[in-house]
Formats: structure tokens, sequence, C-alpha cells
């Protein structure tokens, strides 16, 4: 793509906010020198790279790229032995752990069954686990190497110190003793890296040694004293010695770096791919982009297409098509319209897409794989070589012509400007017919009249106008494809205060034709805007139809939970009711295993208890066929007439209507001689089989007696050997239930020896069940290790 358009259409502004989002200076270098790419197939691996990188920001974050380093250089400089500096050495420890983090970032289990474009890049990266280790290890910061770097630098440093404490416990006695009415202070301090005390002037002579350094004032000199001139002549061979060994250990470091160069010069090429990719996603998020897509046939089709410079509060959206039924569009209307900006959009928005970038517009948009893009756009006019504003775009017109083919395209901004308005306006229709018969895309804004009837009368060119609103003076900035801008001169010239009988005078001035064209082109807007007032309206209305049907179907979704909640109710009563009934049950059954049958009122007691018990499994039988009959309780009052056969169902009772329910639902029904209060919501119709009796009477006394005869003879020994662990204890619990209820107080249950496995699973079994209050083991007589005792709960 050529360098001016690139300039022209601001692509270089587009750069640089992409090198805000990489992190390492490679990749900022990569994105300041973004370029299209000369194929499509270039352009969409491109944009599917960065497609992939925006799913992954959406799926598990933003990777950081913030620890890679620049570290190229110092890389490559082991290679001809060069020995780094902590600080290199730190940088390089410091791009190896980053590049581990982004290869646990990019490899997830996820990816490896399903890899997306970017996965072989983050599986590619070498973790140098242990040449950064060393590196951390080694060196704690740029000015620190560990003591444990090497045991000769640790025991250098231990002599340093040693001698060090030496040094000054021997300046501590001269500083508290001989010398202390000579010193200044009685401190100990360090000049040059050698240990002096700070001595009186006027006692220089009284201390014998080594002057190192004068206070600003000249009042004190600082002396090291003869007696220890030899302990800091040591310390000063031991620093010498730190120093070289410490060499030694950054001579060893780099020549790791050194081993490993290869696979590092990887990684950082690899990473910083990686970081360029996602700094284009992130800057697609930034601008709310979409990935375009590219038509065969150099047409293209933005909806909603925003201008990515503009701040996104002021930006007005455009819907912008060339190439399907027309090659050129002619853009008219008024000064600060947006005509301009819809040029730069298009060219701008192009340019992106070909470099890899995704597109602020609307999903769905598509553009055309152009091989070149020309303006001219903007004021051209050349001080330095004597061009006027219309010579300067003239000679980039001439140089347009030359070199644009059908796989270009062209974008002219006010074609024809500058000179003769007549002259002006024949060369603008001569161009642009130039570029029509010979099939190359092109778009131009102008004001000239003569270029709204050229694209009128002629084929595969097509008018279009940015919007203005008369009444407030001002451009909307929509983009109205087919239809002639029209130019409100006159019309803004009135709202601004200009007599009428000048206006008057203009319009007659004017030719006939131009006033009719003028009157068409005002016409046809007014026709547009009654029919955008319709289709405003027919939306408000399909959108009140759309609300009206959610409200209707909420309500009607409202019902259903309710009537789901009403009939769960009813089934959870039951089943409490249930619940009540194996309680009563239990109470029979224990007085059974108490009394027998030898005491006659214990048997009476009996009797009765069983009759409560059957009326409770009675009433629990009619719940259950009401909610699996009609899923309803109640009977509708109108349907009620006296003499009418109900079922009360909180009791149970059946009888005849003998009142009319009264306004809150409340009748009286006979029930043999006793003439109960009910309500309709608490009635169910009686339902008689062929001989006369209501269904399922006697239904639970069956089940009653069922089990009051079960518990009479169920045994106190199981037996399970021959099952697997799970067959036997489904056997076990089923038994042990039946054995509880039945109240008794020991069982006894045989499970072989074997492998041991089904023992160790009963006794856990046991365990868990809380109405087991101890087991043992069989003893001699019993079935030794084969059988299990256990007593259960009373």
């Amino acid at each position: 793509m050529n360098k001016r358009v690139i300039e022209k259409l601001e692509f270089n502004i587009i750069r640089e906010r992409l090198a805000e989002n990489a992190a390492s200076e490679e990749a900022k270098k990569l994105c300041l020198g973004l370029e299209p790419c000369s194929t499509t197939d270039d352009a969409l691996y491109r944009l599917q790279r960065v497609s992939d990188a925006v799913d992954r920001i959406f799926k598990d974050g933003v990777v950081s790229f913030g620890g890679v380093r620049h570290i190229g250089e110092a890389v490559l400089s082991t290679r001809r032995e060069s020995i780094l500096t902590s600080r290199e050495l730190m940088d390089i420890a410091a791009t190896l752990e980053a590049v581990e983090t982004i290869k646990k970032y990019g490899t997830k289990d996820r990816f490896e069954e399903t890899p997306d474009s970017l996965y072989d890049d983050f599986d590619c990266l070498a973790v140098i686990g242990s040449t950064m280790k060393e590196i951390r290890r080694c060196i704690l910061s740029e000015d620190e190497i560990a003591d444990d770097a090497s045991s000769e630098l640790k025991a250098i440093r231990r002599s340093i110190r040693s001698a060090q404490e030496r040094i000054r416990s021997e300046l501590n006695s001269l500083v508290q003793g001989s010398y202390s009415s000579y010193l200044m202070e009685p401190v100990v301090t360090q000049r040059s890296g050698r240990f002096v005390v700070p001595v009186k002037a006027e006692y220089k002579s009284q201390v014998t040694g080594i002057v190192h350094d004068t206070s600003s004032t000249g009042s004190t000199i600082f002396i090291e004293p003869q007696a220890t001139v030899k302990l800091n002549n040591e310390i000063r061979e031991k620093q010498i010695a730190e120093k070289q060994e410490i060499q030694l250990i950054l001579q060893k470091l780099s020549a790791l770096v050194r081993e490993d160069s290869d696979q590092i010069m990887a990684d950082i090429e690899i990473v910083t791919g990686l970081d360029y990719v996602f700094a284009c996603a992130k800057l697609a998020l930034d601008m709310k982009a979409f990935r375009p897509k590219f038509s065969d046939d150099l047409s293209f089709n933005l909806k909603g297409a925003r201008h990515p410079l503009i701040d996104d509060t002021r930006v007005v959206p455009v819907d912008i098509r060339l190439g399907d039924s027309f090659d050129q569009l002619i853009i008219t209307g008024p000064n600060t319209g947006g005509k301009t900006v819809t040029l730069k959009t298009v060219g701008l928005l192009t340019i992106m897409g070909l470099s890899g970038l995704f597109i602020p517009a609307s999903e769905g948009s598509v553009l055309g794989a152009f091989s070149e893009i020309y303006a001219d756009i903007g004021d051209e006019q050349s001080i330095e070589q004597s061009l006027s504003t219309f010579s300067a775009h003239m000679a980039n017109i001439v140089d347009i012509l030359k070199k644009c083919d059908k796989t270009s395209l062209c974008l002219f901004d006010e074609l024809g400007a500058g000179t003769d308005p007549e002259e002006g306006a024949a060369l603008a229709i001569s161009i642009l017919n130039f570029l029509h018969v010979r099939g190359i895309r092109s778009m131009a804004t102008t004001h000239y009249s003569e270029l709204k009837m050229y694209a009128l009368n002629t084929e595969g060119i097509e008018n279009a106008c940015c919007e203005f609103d008369v009444e407030t003076l001002s451009p909307t900035y929509h983009l109205l494809i087919g239809i002639p801008g029209k130019s409100n001169a006159f019309a803004i010239s009135k709202k601004l205060g200009l007599p009428g009988y000048v206006i008057e005078e203009a319009e007659r001035r004017m030719d006939e034709t131009d006033r009719e064209f003028e009157s068409v082109v005002g016409r046809l807007d007014e026709a547009r805007q009654e029919l955008i007032r319709l289709q405003a309206e027919a939306d408000e209305e399909r959108k009140e139809a759309a609300e009206l049907k959610k409200e209707l179907d909420d309500t009607k979704e409202k019902l259903s939970r309710e009537k789901d909640r009403i009939i769960g109710k009813a089934r959870k009563e039951a089943a409490d009711m249930l619940s009540d009934a194996k309680l009563q049950v239990d109470a029979v059954l224990r007085d059974i295993n108490k009394y027998g049958a030898s005491d006659h009122d214990a048997v009476k007691q009996l009797e009765s208890d069983r009759a409560m018990l059957r009326h409770g499994l009675e009433r629990q039988e009619v719940r259950e066929e009401v909610s699996s009959e009609t899923g309803e309780v109640g009977i509708d009052a109108d349907k009620i007439r006296p003499g009418m056969e109900v079922r009360i169902v909180s009791s149970g009772f059946e009888g005849k209507v003998s009142s009319m329910p009264d306004g809150k639902g409340n009748l009286n029904v006979l029930c043999g001689i006793m003439n109960y209060k009910a309500n309709v919501n608490d009635l169910v119709a009686v339902k008689h089989t062929d001989n006369g009796k209501a269904k399922n009477k006697g239904k639970k006394e069956s089940v009653s007696s069922s089990h009051l005869s079960h518990a009479q003879t169920i045994s106190t020994e199981i037996n399970i050997i021959g099952l697997t662990v799970d067959e036997g204890l489904a056997r076990l619990t089923e038994y042990l239930d039946d054995a509880y209820m039945s109240h008794l107080s020991e069982v006894r249950i045989v499970h072989g020896k074997g492998t041991g496995k089904l023992r160790d699973a009963v006794r856990s079994e046991l365990k868990r069940i809380k109405y087991v209050s101890s087991y043992r083991a069989g003893e001699y007589g019993e079935g030794d290790a084969g059988v299990t005792i256990a007593k259960l709960k009373q």
C-alpha cells in the first residue's frame, strides 16, 4: 500500500494505538511497522489469529507479557563469549519466567482436543527452568550476588566480615582509650573503603597513620591509624578476590545462557508474535470492533461503520456499500456534513481489514480485497512547488489515473473543486467516466449538480447524500444511498435571516432545469422522511405487540408455577399423612408384640387403633386419588346440588349435600346422622363402581393387614452367602428395615468367611445405619467369623 494513502487516511495513528497495547519492545516495533497484506489468504490468517486471541481473552482473561524484556542482544552476545552483567542476567531470568507463565496460559487441557491457530505457538515455547532458577539463586538484585552463589564467594565474604570485626574491635579500643581526647566524635567510619577515625585537626600529629579525607571546614581529619593498616590491607585484598569471584560466577551464568541461546531466541520470536496478536485483540475490544469478511468481487458492504479516530460519544455509524449494483458512488451534501469522513472511513477500514485488524463496524460487514487504495483528500496546496489547490489536486489525480486498475479503490474529495464551476464539473464527470468505463471502484464527494445528474442518467453509478436537518441547521451525519443531496443553501439562508426578496431573486436567477431538479430532490426527501416516520410507527407497534405477548407468556408461566405449587403442597400433605400412618403402624405392632391376644382390654384397644389406622389410610387414598385422577380438590359452587354425594377430603367422611353454599362457599354435608359444615374447596364428588360401592374403599385395609402379617412372620436371620457386595447390601438393608419395623431386638447375618470383602462391607453398613445400636462377630457355636450379630434399637 502506498505511503501517501497510509498518511492521508491516518493509518499511522491506528498503528500507534496498536503499539500502546503491546508490552515488549519487539512487539511494539511490529505494531508500528504493520502493513496491509498482499493477499486475502494472509489477511484471513492474521484475522483468524486475532479472533482466537479475542476468544481466549473472553474465556481465560488477558495473558501478561509484561515480564518479557529486551534481551535479544544480550543473548546473542554470549555467543561471542561475552560476560553478561547482573542486570542483563536478571532480565533474562524474568523473560524465562514470563515464557513459563505464557505457556501455561496457552496450553490448557481444553486446547489439546480442539487446538486453535495459536496453540502451536504456545506449545512450541520451551521452559528453560534450570537456567532461570540458577540465575535467581545466584543473583539477588542488580547490585547483590548471593553468598551461596559459590562456596569460594561464601568463604571470602566470611573472612571479610571476620577481618571487619577485628578492625572494628581494634579501633573501638583506641577510640575509647588513648585516642579519646583527640577525636571529634568517638566513632569509627569509612573513607575510600577503609576504616578511619575522625581526628580534630589540632591533634593530627598525635595520631600516627594515613590521612584519607578532610571535612569541608577542615576541622576534622579522617585518619587510618597505623595499627589497623595491615587489617585494612587484608580486607582490601579480600574485596578484590570477591570481585574476581563474582566475575567468575557471572561468566558461569553467561555460559548457561549461551548453551540455551538458540531456544531462548526462538522463544523471544514466538512471544513477540503472540504479544503482537494479543495487542490486536485488545485494540479490537477497545474499539468494539468485529472481524470483517472479504468479498470475491471487490465489492464491500459496511454496516454501522464508525471512524475509529472519532470519539465514541460523537461518532455516527453509517452503512456504506459499493460494487453490488453500482461500482461508483457520488456523495453530495453541505459542508461539515460527513462526506469526507465517510470517504476516510471506507479507506481506513479497508486498510485495517487487509492488515489483519478487526474493524469498528457491525458483525457481518464485508470488505473488498483491493490491491491498492488511492486517495485525493484534503488540501494539497504546495507553496514550495508553487502549486495552487486546484493544481496540486489535479497533479495527484493524474498520478492516480496512471496507476489505478480494476483491483484498485479510488477516493476523491471535492472532485473538480478550486476552479471555474462549469469547467470543474465537466472535468469531474470526465474523470469519473474514465474510471467507470474501466470498471474501477471509486467514490467521490462534490457540490456540483451536474454530477448528480450524471449519476441519475448513468447505469452503474449511484447518488448518495449526507442528511442535513434544516430546522437545527446541523448535519445528522447519516448517509443515504440512492438519494442525491440537496444543497439547502436557500433554506439555510432564510433560517439565518436573509430577506425573502433576496432569496426570491436568487431563485429566479437559477436555471429552470436546476430549479426543477432541486424541487424533485426536495419532494423525494419529504417522501423519504414520511416513509421513515411510518416505519418508526410500525416498529413501535411491533415492539408493543411483542411486549404484550411477553407479558401474556409471563402470566401463563406464573399460573403454571402456581398450579404446580398447589399440587406439590397437596402431595406433601399426603406424604405427611402417610408418615403419621406409619407411626401408628409402629404403635400397633409394639402393642401386638407386648400384649399378643391374651389381654381382652388390650385386644379392644388394638381394634380401636386399627380402625383409626384404616381411617387415616382412607384419607390418604382419597388425596392420592384426587391428585392422580383430577389434580385438583374442590367442586365448583355452581355445580353443587342438594342430595349430591360428596366426600370431605380433610376428614375422609362421605355424605350428601344438605344445603346450598353461601357466599364464602360454606355448606352442610349430612354424613349418616351427623351434619358437618364444610367448604366447596374441601369436597370431591364420589364416584361409584357398577355395584354401587365407592372406588378404592378397603384398599388400605389390605395394605395394613399385609404389614401386620409380615411383622409376625419375619425371620431373625438373613443369609447372603454367594451374593456380590452390592447385591448383599441391598438385601441386608431391606431386611434390617423390616426387622426394625417388626421390633426385633437382635438379628443374625450370615455372610460367610471367603475373602472377607462381604463381611467388611456388612459391618461398614451396620456402622452407618442409625437404628443399629451395636454389632459383634459370631462366637463359637454361632458361626464364628462367618456371622455378624446385630442389635437393633427399641
